[in-house]
């Protein structure tokens, strides 16, 4: 029986064990500096946020992806990530401790000690760990033996591929080329085991093999009769799909109306992930209506007075995958500002397909040369003036973090990968609101970003984006 463990959370399950581990040591390390040996069992909080640290370090290893590529990860960037991850979990106990108003109760020292025990542990313990794995092998995949069966024109760069991706993961015995005219010895680091179809068989009937990797050019007739023998033998086969070119990154294997498909896209999401976003914007939505509401009676009545007319202002803008929605904003701006814009379209500061004027004369209190003061500046400097967005938020066309929506005209204007910017919801703020967009001036730049966030989202990372949105608001960076 063939399990499929290799593409879920569970082939990193001992990296699971060993954290959780590591982080109820540190924990009764950090109370022992304080308390002693007994202070872990004679203090009912001690014992009480041993579970709950416990909890929170599965929680966090679930939520934020920190096992992704863990293998692979060189020093460097395995303290990043365990930096990371003492971080949320570190965040998570000190919002415990002051929700449940326990804090004063809780031993500074021990909070400290716990810190630096269990980044020093975790990631000394980590690093311990794969240079094993390195070295001896490990994990699920490495205790099965697996024959390549591949093309003579393909097998160098297929020993390549499994030189540089799979060997860390997968126990390869050999490879076994399907022509019988083959001069090859060896490709890669891998020997040439075996050369024509029953020379193959011979080999995987006399050596131990559990599964076969099958990569057939073009060029070469299929080995119907290999492949079958191979199924009665009860030998897994796994298929390498040829298709033209890399269209994405991601690709994913599925059924689409019975017929196996394979699916390529720029990120893919699992239903657990797009779950907890939308659980994660529907509750952040709420708050911030919440909000809006008390901002409305605060500053409705002066925007009003500043300038006669709705309160809000709302207009078309392009949502996921082409789709029009209405977004809103408390107006910031005159009346006519929309007019306005095409008389300052050659003013404008953003090479490509967005608009944006340093000294904006259509803003609400503005001097005749765009001075900043005046109410309209003051809601865009605080992000005020974004705070209507959480409604759209609820409504599900927009999320907490993503990439800005463009408006109609914008759009129309856009060359293809372009448009890859609508790839996912558009956001509040995003990666480019908080890398400095008063800086950057350039739209290619934008859609960098832009695309750096959509190719590499976790839950995590808007987690981040979101609180670096909060440092920046409050400095008066306008980051939403």
């Amino acid at each position: 029986m063939y399990w499929r463990i290799s593409n879920s959370w569970l082939k990193h399950v001992d990296f699971m064990v060993l954290d959780l581990i590591i982080v109820e040591i540190s924990f009764a390390l950090s109370v022992m500096v304080r308390s002693g040996f007994k202070g872990i069992y004679n203090i009912n909080l001690y014992r009480e946020m041993s579970i709950i640290l416990f909890l929170v370090t599965v929680c966090v290893i679930f939520l934020t992806g920190n096992y992704r590529s863990i293998l692979n990860r060189g020093y460097l960037k395995e303290l990043k990530a365990t930096a990371g991850q003492v971080g949320y979990v570190t965040a998570c106990e000190g919002l415990y401790l002051f929700l449940t108003k326990q804090s004063d109760d809780f031993s500074r020292i021990s909070f400290f000690c716990f810190i630096l025990f269990y980044f020093l542990l975790l990631y000394s313990m980590r690093c311990i760990w794969k240079c094993y794995l390195k070295k001896y092998g490990g994990g699920f995949d490495r205790g099965r033996a697996v024959l390549i069966i591949v093309s003579s024109d393909l097998a160098a760069d297929m020993a390549e591929h499994l030189e540089k991706s799979c060997r860390k993961s997968m126990r390869i015995t050999g490879i076994g080329i399907v022509e019988e005219e083959n001069k090859i010895k060896a490709a890669g680091v891998y020997p040439v085991v075996a050369s024509g179809k029953e020379e193959i068989l011979e080999y995987i009937q006399n050596h131990w093999v559990d599964e076969v990797l099958v990569q057939i050019s073009d060029k070469t007739e299929y080995p119907d009769k290999l492949i079958r023998i191979c199924g009665e033998m009860g030998v897994t086969v796994h298929f390498c799909l040829n298709f033209p070119g890399n269209v994405h990154d991601t690709q994913i294997l599925e059924k689409i109306c019975g017929y196996p498909v394979i699916t390529t896209c720029i990120r893919a999401a699992t239903p657990r992930q797009a779950f907890l976003k939308r659980l994660m914007d529907i509750c952040g939505g709420m708050v911030g209506t919440l909000l809006t509401g008390i901002m409305l009676i605060i500053f409705g009545p002066m925007i009003y007075v500043a300038s006669p007319g709705p309160v809000f202002f709302s207009q078309d803008r392009i949502g996921k995958g082409g789709k029009k929605f209405r977004i809103y904003k408390f107006r910031s701006m005159y009346m006519d500002a929309e007019e306005r814009k095409r008389e300052l379209m050659e003013k404008n500061q953003i090479e490509g397909h967005m608009f944006k004027l340093d000294a904006d004369p259509r803003i609400i209190g503005s001097g005749p040369d765009g001075t900043k003061h005046g109410l309209g500046w003051f809601i865009r400097k605080t992000s005020i003036d974004e705070f209507p967005q959480f409604w759209n938020v609820l409504k599900g066309e927009m999320s907490l973090v993503g990439t800005r929506p463009p408006t109609v005209d914008e759009w129309d204007k856009y060359d293809f990968h372009h448009r890859a910017r609508m790839a996912t919801k558009p956001g509040i703020t995003g990666l480019w609101q908080v890398s400095g967009r008063n800086r950057i001036t350039d739209f290619e730049k934008v859609v960098q970003l832009d695309m750096e966030y959509i190719q590499n989202w976790t839950l995590g990372e808007d987690i981040k984006i979101l609180i670096r949105t909060l440092g920046a608001v409050v400095k008066g960076d306008g980051a939403m």
